[in-house]
């Protein structure tokens, strides 16, 4: 994955003014989507039917926490490779490489799932679901800590 300087040069992450209230509700999005989510596992559980719809809701989940950042940072993304732009920012957020290569492995399965098909099972949403657990908090603090 290239650096986040590379996106800015090349155009697909811009500087802007620090946009508080997009973040703001970035943030309120995505707690109302993850409780939401865990209400659904609790209820039902995870498994290979709903293992797909369980990948988007983390993907969004940890997608819009990192956008909130960037609101917060004076920064916004557009166009081809706007979202492996704004994962590559979580360097600046000091994310090890495991996790930015996880959650772009994200991007790339909720891709799949999106645009081609792809059908994911009860063992990958469930690493998923873990991982979003972990992360969730994490990057919720570091938006919090800039508001």
């Amino acid at each position: 994955m290239k650096y986040f300087e590379d996106f800015v040069s090349e155009g697909i992450i811009k500087k802007t003014s620090i946009n508080k209230s997009k973040a703001k509700f970035l943030i309120e999005e995505t707690e109302r989507t993850s409780r939401s989510l865990f209400k659904r596992i609790e209820a039902l559980g995870i498994d290979d039917d709903n293992a797909n719809s369980i990948t988007k809701d983390c993907y969004d989940i940890i997608m819009e926490l990192i956008r909130a950042t960037l609101q917060l940072s004076g920064y916004s993304s557009s166009g081809a490779y706007a979202h492996e732009a704004e994962i590559s920012f979580l360097r600046k957020l000091k994310f090890s490489e495991s996790e930015i290569v996880f959650i772009n492995d994200l991007r790339i399965n909720r891709n799949g799932i999106t645009y081609y098909g792809k059908i994911l099972n009860k063992d990958d949403a469930e690493r998923i679901v873990s991982f979003t657990k972990k992360t969730y908090p994490k990057l919720k603090k570091l938006v919090i800590e800039k508001i």
